[in-house]
């Protein structure tokens, strides 16, 4: 049975209209271009959920999710790239790799010493995965993998309905009335609402998610 149209539904359906399709998660190796105003220069694939297409694009997505802690996006993208170049955007490479030379590689995502152990960590982790996906429990017991980043792993990696709670989301819920506590609340009680109020739905929790994150950069939501 489908459920009745929210506020929230209708919400997301204005920024879809104002915004366009967001074509989140960017991968390094599609030629997509950027659809806003935000966010890197390339990778992006709007109106085309089937992404990932592999278990590289997969772990792409994965890694992208740990960097971009506490760090804004082009960072992370740099990283990203870095690794690539040096044939290290891999799981049992970044495994295998020598810490120093993996901590350089991802020095513009910032935090290094700490990223660095939670790629080698979750590298070992996804190969024991064997291509099954994990589960949220899983992630969370993971050192240095919180809500967040593992909600972003299954939504956008693994293709999970498990919706995306960051600091955008928080800022735009409150800023628009839609949950006065957003600031405050916990990351739970914030997800709790936003799953109470949205299709149940991998595409529409993607594609809400990057449109809360356009909506919060471009007014700036406090």
């Amino acid at each position: 049975m489908q459920r009745s149209k929210t506020k929230l539904t209708a919400f997301s359906e204005k920024l879809l209209k104002a915004y366009g399709p967001q074509g989140w998660w960017p991968l390094l190796n599609h030629e997509g271009s950027n659809p806003t105003k935000t966010g890197a220069v390339r990778g992006y694939h709007p109106g085309d959920h089937s992404f990932p297409h592999n278990d590289h694009e997969r772990f792409e997505i994965c890694a992208g999710a740990i960097l971009t802690q506490n760090t804004a996006w082009p960072n992370v993208e740099n990283a990203l790239r870095n690794l690539n170049e040096a044939g290290l955007l891999d799981p049992e490479r970044i495994t295998n790799v020598e810490g120093e030379k993996l901590r350089t590689l991802i020095r513009p995502a910032g935090y290094f010493n700490q990223k660095a152990k939670k790629l080698k960590l979750f590298s070992e982790f996804f190969i024991s995965l064997n291509e099954k996906t994990p589960s949220r429990e899983q992630l969370l017991d993971l050192w240095g993998v919180g809500p967040e980043t593992a909600d972003s792993i299954l939504l956008y990696a693994y293709k999970r309905p498990e919706f995306v709670v960051d600091a955008y989301t928080r800022r735009v819920l409150a800023a628009e009335g839609f949950m006065q506590d957003a600031m405050t609340a916990t990351y739970d009680d914030v997800k709790a609402y936003c799953v109470k109020n949205l299709p149940l739905d991998v595409e529409a929790y993607q594609e809400f998610h990057a449109l809360l994150v356009e909506r919060a950069k471009r007014t700036k939501s406090k």
